[in-house]
C-alpha cells in the first residue's frame, strides 16, 4: 500500500473499477424485474460515485442500452473504458426465496463477457485507487499488470473462483491491499472453521486487510493487529439484495477516495460507509435506490453505523503478518 501524496485530501481521487456490466432479471417476494441494468461495476459505481469519480473498464454487447448508464455518467462515472462488441451482454437471472436466506440462479449467459480481455486506457494506468470486481482472477491479474504503483488495490471474489481458480486467486492476494469476501467464502479459501483464523490465513498470503461481509449483520475489517466490527444499518423492507456487496465496496472505496488517505481511522469510516451504501442497495431493484440518494443520506446512515461499531486491538491475534499498513 502506497501512501497518498501531499495535498491528496484537497480533491477526491478517481477510482479505477473493473467488473461486469450486465442485465439482471430478478424475482423476490416483493416483485420481479426483467433485464434491468446490473453487474458488479454498475452497483459499485452507483455507490462510489456519491463520493468520487469512477473510471470503468468493462464490456457490453450491442444489445446494451448505454443511455441507461447516463445517470452514472452525470454523477462523474467515466465510461471511456467500456467496450461495446457485437453480440449479447452478460445476463443473469435469479430468484430469492422468502426471508432472503437462499438464492436460486435461474440463468447465466456470459455473452461477450466470455471473451473479456480488460484493457486499461493509458491515461488511467496511474489511478491511485483500484477496484477489481468479482471476475476471473486471471483477469484481475491482467489489470494489475497494467496499472502503475496504485496507492490502494481492493478485490472481490466468490466461491466459484475459490473452487476453480485458486492458484490465480492466491497470486491476486499477493498483490492487493484489501480483499472483500463473505465469512463463509473466507473460511472456504483458508480451509479454516473460524473467521478470524481465516482472516489471518488470507493476510498471511499478502492482502493487507480483509473485509468480511455479513449481509444484514454488517462487516468486520481485519487489519494488522486491529479489527473493526461494524453492524449493518437496519432496513425496513429488503426488496432485492443483488449487488449489495458491490455497493458496499463502492461506499468503502468512495469514502477513501474522498478522504484522500487511508489511516486506521479512515478505514474504520470506510467500513461504516460501505455498510450504509450496502443497506441502501437492498431497498429497491437494480440501482434504483441510488437515483435519488444524496451523499448526505449516506453520511447520516454511516454515522449511526459508526457509532455502533466496535474497534478492537488484537495484536496477539494478527500481529506481525505481512500486508500493507496505513
Amino acid at each position: 500500500m502506497n501512501p497518498p501524496g501531499p495535498g491528496a485530501n484537497r480533491h477526491p481521487q478517481s477510482i479505477l473499477a473493473i467488473g461486469s456490466v450486465a442485465f439482471d432479471s430478478v424475482e423476490t417476494p416483493h416483485g420481479c424485474v426483467e433485464r434491468v441494468i446490473g453487474g458488479s461495476a454498475v452497483f459499485f459505481c452507483a455507490a462510489a460515485s456519491l463520493f468520487a469519480g469512477v473510471r470503468v473498464v468493462g464490456v457490453v454487447g450491442d444489445d446494451y442500452p448505454l443511455g441507461a448508464l447516463a445517470f452514472l455518467e452525470a454523477r462523474g462515472v467515466d465510461l471511456a473504458g467500456l467496450v461495446r462488441l457485437p453480440g449479447e451482454s452478460f445476463f443473469w437471472a435469479g430468484r430469492y426465496h422468502e426471508g432472503f436466506r437462499t438464492r436460486e440462479t435461474l440463468a447465466t449467459r456470459l455473452g461477450v463477457f466470455a471473451s473479456f480481455d480488460p484493457e486499461v486506457p493509458a491515461a488511467w494506468r496511474d489511478s491511485r485507487l483500484v477496484f477489481l470486481g468479482n471476475i476471473d482472477p486471471m483477469l484481475q491479474l491482467r489489470v494489475l499488470d497494467q496499472v502503475r504503483s496504485p496507492g490502494l488495490v481492493a478485490a472481490d471474489t466468490m466461491n466459484y473462483w475459490i473452487d476453480g481458480s485458486q492458484e490465480a486467486l492466491l497470486a491476486v492476494l499477493a498483490r492487493i491491499d484489501v480483499l472483500f469476501v463473505n465469512d463463509e467464502e473466507a473460511m472456504q479459501l483458508a480451509g479454516e472453521a473460524d473467521p478470524r483464523r481465516a482472516a489471518r490465513w488470507i493476510r498471511n498470503r499478502g492482502a493487507g486487510m480483509v473485509v468480511m461481509k455479513r449481509g444484514a449483520d454488517g462487516a468486520v475489517l481485519f487489519g494488522s493487529g486491529w479489527t473493526v466490527d461494524c453492524p449493518g444499518h437496519p432496513v425496513g423492507r429488503v426488496v432485492d439484495p443483488t449487488g449489495a456487496g458491490d455497493a458496499f465496496a463502492g461506499g468503502f472505496l468512495g469514502f477513501l477516495a474522498r478522504r484522500g488517505s487511508w489511516t486506521q481511522a479512515d478505514l474504520a469510516g470506510a467500513v461504516a460507509h460501505g455498510a450504509a451504501t450496502g443497506s441502501c442497495a437492498v431497498e429497491a431493484f437494480s440501482i434504483d435506490r441510488f437515483r435519488g440518494l444524496s451523499r448526505e443520506d449516506v453520511e447520516s446512515r454511516a454515522a449511526l453505523v459508526a457509532e455502533a461499531s466496535t474497534p478492537e486491538c488484537s495484536g496477539d491475534l494478527l500481529h506481525g503478518l505481512p500486508g500493507g499498513q496505513p
